[in-house]
């Protein structure tokens, strides 16, 4: 498996933490009872909550412009150390911003997620014009 893959396999993980840590707050807050039924009624959540759902919300939107640039650059062998580099730096960048989201750094929170934007654009790059050449 190639590092780029390794990488999109390790944010879909941080998203599942994601997703865990929301659905803890919200046991917490609202009960399980409330959380694992239809939630018809429309609860008050706290600005933590509210923070992680977006959070959770956000990583979806991450994967669905990471996981296919990831896979196109797998699939077209276009991988460099390059891709590999921006591949760990989106996932070091979701995994920092759950936290950063939660306790509501700003604008740390902004610039984490542009770094993961940047990594997910030279990915795309990558996967457009090939590997950028090494040497002189």
């Amino acid at each position: 498996m190639t590092t780029e893959l390794t990488a999109l396999i390790c944010a879909v993980l941080i998203q599942v933490l994601a997703i865990a840590l929301a659905g803890a707050q919200m046991n917490r807050e609202l009960g399980a009872r409330y959380n694992a039924g239809p939630r018809d009624v429309a609860a008050h959540f706290s600005t933590r909550l509210g923070r992680l759902r977006r959070a959770v919300s956000n990583g979806f939107e991450g994967l669905a412009m990471f996981a296919p640039t990831v896979l196109v650059v797998v699939i077209a062998g276009q991988t460099s150390p390059l891709t590999a580099i921006a591949a760990w730096i989106y996932v070091a960048a979701r995994l920092f911003y759950i936290p950063a989201y939660a306790l509501g750094l700003a604008p740390w929170r902004s610039l984490i997620w542009l770094i993961g934007l940047i990594a997910t654009l030279a990915l795309a790059g990558a996967a457009l014009f090939g590997p950028v050449p090494t040497g002189a």
